[in-house]
C-alpha cells in the first residue's frame, strides 16, 4: 500500500489517480474529507501534527510525502513524520522538495526542507528527492481575475523561468515509487522552456480565444497577495527567484525526460487541460 500526502492538491490528485490506475493500493491523506477514485482509501490528518499520520501509515510500503505549509507551522516537526514513517514499516519514502534547496540554500523555506531531505537521508530508508520549480498551476491563482476583469496581475512579467506542469511531477513520483532503480536519485524537474508571466497570460487568451490584460505588479503589491496564502518567508524566497534567477534556475534539466522517456509537457498543455478553471 502506497501513502500520497497532499492528495487533493495539483500533484497529489494525479498521483493519486496514476497509482490506482496502476493497481496500487493508495491511501490518499489530506485534512478534509474528499472525494477519491474508486478503491482508493481516504485518511485525514494534518501533517503539522505528525502523529495524525499514524493511522494512514498502517500496512503502508512506501510515502509520497508533500509537506507544503505545513513544513512553516510555528510548531512544525517534519523530520517527526520520517521517523514516524520508518516506525511503522515504511521501506520508501519520495519526498517532493524545491529547486531552490540547491539554487537558493541560505533561504529560509529551503533551509528547512534541507533539514527534512538531511533527515530522510539518515533515516536508513529507500528514499528519492524530486526538486521542482515554478509549477505551472500558479497560474489558477489568476483564475478569478482572468473571468471576472480579464487581467492577469503578477509580478516581473517580462522574466521567465521553466514551469513544470505538476502531472508531469505526478508522473516522476509515481515511476520513483513503484521502481527501484530510482533509489537514492535526486531529481530537478522543470518544464521544457522558458516561459514569463506575460506570455503565461497570452497564452490563457488563446487558448479562451479572447484578450487577456496583463497588469504588472510591484513586488510588495505581489508579496502582500502571497501571504494571504503562504508564509513570509516563503514567499520572500520564492520572490527573489522569480525576479532574477540564475542561471541553474534557468536551465531546462532533463531530468523528467529521464525517468518518463519523454520530454516534459509546455504550459501551453497545461493551459489547454485546465482552460474551464478560467472561463
Amino acid at each position: 500500500m502506497i501513502v500520497v500526502t497532499g492528495a487533493t492538491g495539483n500533484v497529489g490528485r494525479p498521483l493519486t489517480q496514476a497509482l490506482a490506475e496502476a493497481g496500487e493500493q493508495v491511501t490518499a491523506v489530506s485534512r478534509h474529507a474528499a472525494a477519491m477514485p474508486d478503491g482508493v482509501r481516504h485518511v485525514a490528518a494534518d501533517l503539522a501534527e505528525p502523529t495524525s499520520l499514524t493511522p494512514a501509515l498502517d500496512g503502508a510500503k512506501a510515502l509520497f510525502l508533500l509537506l507544503s505549509g505545513n513544513l512553516h507551522a510555528s510548531d512544525a516537526r517534519p523530520t517527526d513524520i520520517i521517523a514516524l514513517a520508518a516506525a511503522r514499516g515504511v521501506r520508501r519514502v519520495v519526498l517532493l522538495s524545491s529547486q531552490g534547496v540547491a539554487t537558493r540554500p541560505l533561504g529560509p523555506s529551503r533551509v528547512a526542507m534541507r533539514k527534512v531531505e538531511e533527515a530522510l537521508r539518515g533515516s536508513g530508508l529507500d528514499w528519492t528527492v524530486l526538486r521542482p520549480g515554478g509549477f505551472a498551476s500558479n497560474a489558477l491563482a489568476w483564475a478569478e481575475s482572468v473571468r471576472t476583469q480579464e487581467t492577469v496581475a503578477a509580478p516581473f512579467g517580462d522574466v521567465g523561468v521553466p514551469v513544470v506542469d505538476p502531472a508531469d511531477i505526478a508522473e516522476v513520483a509515481a515511476a520513483c515509487l513503484l521502481d527501484d532503480r530510482h533509489t537514492g536519485g535526486v531529481y530537478e524537474l522543470t518544464g521544457p522552456e522558458v516561459i514569463t508571466p506575460r506570455q503565461q497570460a497570452a497564452a490563457i487568451a488563446a487558448a479562451l480565444g479572447s484578450p487577456v490584460r496583463f497588469h504588472e505588479l510591484t513586488r510588495d503589491e505581489a508579496k502582500a497577495t502571497m501571504t494571504q496564502f503562504v508564509p513570509m518567508e516563503l514567499a520572500d524566497d520564492t520572490l527573489d527567484i522569480i525576479s532574477a534567477p540564475n542561471p541553474t534556475e534557468l536551465r531546462i534539466s532533463p531530468d523528467v525526460e529521464r525517468v518518463l522517456g519523454r520530454a516534459p509537457r509546455p504550459f501551453n498543455d497545461w493551459v489547454a487541460r485546465n482552460i474551464a478553471a478560467f472561463r
